[in-house]
């Protein structure tokens, strides 16, 4: 229980201004109780002893001072402010379960070199306010120095603003074998999302803006609809993330030769990458591999030429990578995060520090004619997506 001694000049306009405030607090307050002492004004320095030497204008001019002092100190905050120059990403589709382990690895040294202050925004329209603040407080619990701001969005009306990077992680969970019926269903959720986000980029992003766009369904026919719908963007400042499919064929051809799969590099993969795609072993080469010939370390094989099961190659290696993810998803019942978040972090880092002339790197990028033949199975099938989702998109309209 809380009791107050209320003491003031009966004719003082502030012991009547705390007067009924403690009356509100007692009558609506169960353990507040006060105690009002009324003293004559005549008799008041007497009662106390003491009189306060500050007049009426005196605390006027104090209180228009201070008005002007916090009036400057708010335009000094707002001019510090303007002053940072965040660099701003944006990951669509975050409360994917990519997104817990790209977060605390995006901002890396290395990722953005010479850069130290970041803006990360969350988006996902599919989740709710409740969930996406507790994503950002997570976000915050993680202290990375270089975050200036984070913020979420559940309304993407003003998604993408100022946009330097933006990562897609948008997936509808489904499995193709389900029938297509299923695949329709996702194909056209693909088409609406994909068309909608390409305009909002459009209208909020940068001109200059990078976008990487991740998955396990239609990657490339969400990067080529983001590409017809934001026509001021640069078709090949648009990617479809390939390092995750490149890394799983490096993995298989490890397994085959019985090394690491870091020591399998120069991996190529064209196509669609969730789709009808080629792996070009062209230039693919193995370290390390105990076969008939020996070299120092850093010493390397052509990989075609230390695999001499050919039907493997055609066949069973094609029909495995195809499996691959699908067959890791169904044991945990979960997306490959680990493998997709190494994949973005990859692709970041070679797309900002260059990666060397020597070296390969798989991305989907805006294409041309090479390798057309070798493509052409690859562009049928996109094209027969896009003409399904404009079906789709025209029944809207």
């Amino acid at each position: 229980m809380a009791k107050f001694v209320l003491a003031g000049k009966a004719d003082c306009p502030h012991y009547a201004k705390a007067e009924l405030l403690a009356d509100v607090l007692q009558t609506n307050l169960p353990d507040f109780h006060i105690h009002k002492i009324s003293v004559h004004s005549d008799v008041w320095e007497c009662y106390y002893g003491i009189t306060s030497e500050m007049h009426s204008d005196q605390m006027l001019k104090i209180a228009t001072e201070n008005q002007v002092t916090k009036e400057l100190c708010m335009k000094e905050e707002d001019l510090r402010l303007r002053a940072i120059q965040p660099l701003h990403i944006w990951i669509s589709g975050c409360l994917n379960l990519i997104s817990y382990s790209l977060i605390p690895h995006l901002f890396t040294r290395g990722i953005f070199p010479g850069l130290s202050v970041f803006s990360l925004h969350l988006m996902d329209t599919s989740g709710t306010e409740e969930v996406l603040h507790a994503l950002k407080m997570e976000t915050e619990d993680l202290a990375i120095p270089e975050i200036h701001e984070v913020t979420i969005h559940s309304d993407p009306s003003h998604a993408f603003e100022k946009a330097h990077f933006i990562l897609f992680l948008d997936e509808q969970q489904t499995s193709f074998e389900s029938g297509l019926d299923d695949k329709d269903h996702v194909l056209e959720w693909v088409a609406e999302q994909f068309c909608f986000y390409g305009k909002l980029i459009e209208a909020n992003a940068r001109e200059d803006v990078r976008v990487i766009v991740a998955g396990d369904c239609f990657v490339n026919l969400k990067s080529s609809l983001l590409v017809e719908n934001a026509p001021s963007v640069k078709p090949h400042n648009v990617v479809a993330m390939a390092t995750q499919l490149e890394c799983e064929a490096r993995t298989l051809l490890a397994r085959k030769l019985s090394v690491k799969t870091a020591e399998v590099t120069n991996v190529t993969v064209w196509g669609n990458i969730s789709g009808c795609f080629h792996v070009d072993l062209q230039k693919a080469k193995v370290c390390s591999y105990d076969g008939a010939i020996c070299g120092p370390a850093g010493f390397s094989l052509h990989v075609v030429e230390m695999i001499y099961d050919w039907k493997w190659l055609r066949t069973d290696f094609l029909s495995l990578l195809h499996k691959y993810r699908p067959t890791i998803s169904s044991k945990t019942n979960k997306a490959t995060a680990l493998s997709a978040t190494n994949g973005i972090l990859s692709t970041l880092k070679a797309w900002n520090n260059g990666v060397s002339p020597d070296e390969a790197f798989s991305l989907g990028v805006y294409s041309t004619d090479e390798l057309k033949a070798k493509l052409d199975p690859c562009v049928a099938e996109l094209q027969k997506e896009k003409d399904m989702a404009s079906k789709v998109l025209k029944k809207e309209r």
